[in-house]
């Protein structure tokens, strides 16, 4: 934790937590480096389903090339925040009414899972137009990944033998264009085994489009690179990752790669930051009880981790009994729900923990508090803090539109 940042939680009375607190320096920091690693052949999209805080997408904007949305809610959000930002829109189970907006919207590039979603466009779209990607399930093992999309029986994207009948489609509207193919197909990869995968996708891509007769100029590899909660000070190797595409870019000259990262860029930029409540033995192992819990952060019980903390000392304490507190012993730390499943980190070393000192959770900049179940039990919402925060760009951020 940074100074500052360790400064104003410190600065927090008990009545401010939890909270969450976004160390937007950081962030801007984290997201110029990786833009400076990427080769310019390679389009920078913000998964906005990681976390879609306004002022976290200000932070970003200008940094990335546009925001990938999967979902009309989504859609509207970043729309109003920045009108004039490229927006692709994927995700499977797209509903008519959200094909629409995305049309009124004017969206980038839409992503199609399916034959018969490709044909709901067609009959939505009415003269307009609409640049679409074919989001594919390719037949390839994926290596070891937190989680698999393809390369088996899944509900995303569509098998290659399907792509014919949508090329066919394609052909008989001529408000949609074929833009390229989007092959998301595993999150969790460190950079080699990205780049492994990257080229596979590239090599099939082109193959297929030569075949077919197609003019490819673009393929969309998604996210999913690797954030390893168990080593917060290990981040993706980004430098590597960039020199890698160069070389595999210098194969393919026509193509434009796009990713579009989400947790990779904006999970370190967030710290959740609560209270021991208080600290008990249970037949020999000692459980910390924190103000709120996994329903303000679902991540460690969604992933089956414990999430990395620093322990922040309160050196008041203003009861007239003896103060609850573990020494260099392991300690679960529990949230205030009525579940066994309220885990945070369990059986963590702690060199000193009391009741009354402050648990800062790291990485929680990303699935954290935008996935977690919020009403259950009905505690209150935690505070939201952003440090050192900058204007979020206004409507002429982005001025270059992609044809």
């Amino acid at each position: 934790m940074r100074a500052a940042l360790r400064d104003h939680v410190g600065r927090l009375t008990d009545g401010e937590l939890p909270a969450y607190v976004y160390d937007l320096p950081d962030l801007r920091e984290h997201v110029r480096a990786v833009r400076a690693a990427l080769p310019d052949r390679v389009e920078l999209l913000y998964a906005a389903k990681a976390n879609a805080d306004p002022r976290i997408l200000g932070a970003l904007a200008g940094h990335v090339d546009g925001f990938e949305v999967a979902s009309g809610g989504e859609l509207g959000h970043v729309r109003a925040l920045f009108p004039d930002a490229p927006i692709a829109f994927g995700g499977p189970g797209k509903t008519p009414q959200e094909l629409a907006r995305a049309l009124d919207a004017g969206v980038e590039r839409l992503h199609v899972e399916s034959a018969h979603e490709l044909r709901l466009l067609a009959s939505l779209s009415a003269g307009r137009t609409a640049d679409v990607l074919l989001r594919v399930n390719l037949p390839v093992d994926p290596g070891r990944a937190a989680l698999v999309m393809g390369g088996h029986p899944s509900p995303f994207g569509m098998d290659p033998a399907q792509l014919d009948h949508c090329l066919e489609l394609i052909a008989a509207v001529p408000g949609i264009r074929l833009r390229g193919l989007h092959l998301h197909l595993a999150s969790g990869l460190t950079a080699p085994a990205q780049l492994a995968l990257i080229d596979e996708i590239l090599t099939w891509a082109e193959d297929w489009a030569r075949r077919r007769g197609v003019d490819l100029s673009e393929v969309n590899a998604g996210g999913g690179m690797a954030v390893d909660y168990a080593h917060p000070h290990t981040r993706f190797d980004w430098p590597a990752f960039g020199a890698g595409l160069r070389r595999r870019l210098a194969r393919h000259p026509r193509l434009t790669l796009r990713i579009e990262p989400g947790r990779s860029l904006t999970a370190y930029c967030g710290w959740y930051v609560t209270q021991v409540l208080d600290l008990k033995c249970s037949r020999g192992q000692a459980f910390a009880v924190l103000r709120g819990g996994t329903h303000h952060l679902r991540t460690p019980a969604a992933k089956q981790h414990d999430q990395p903390f620093e322990v922040i000392p309160d050196d008041v304490w203003p009861r007239p009994w003896g103060r609850p507190e573990a020494r260099d012993e392991p300690v679960t730390l529990v949230g205030q729900l009525c579940t066994p499943k309220d885990v945070l980190a369990r059986r963590v070393r702690v060199e000193r923990l009391r009741v009354g000192d402050r648990v800062a959770f790291a990485m929680a900049g990303a699935y954290a508090w935008n996935i977690s179940h919020h009403a259950f039990l009905m505690h209150p919402r935690p505070a939201f803090h952003h440090l050192d925060e900058a204007e979020a760009p206004g409507p002429g951020a982005y001025t270059r539109r992609r044809s």
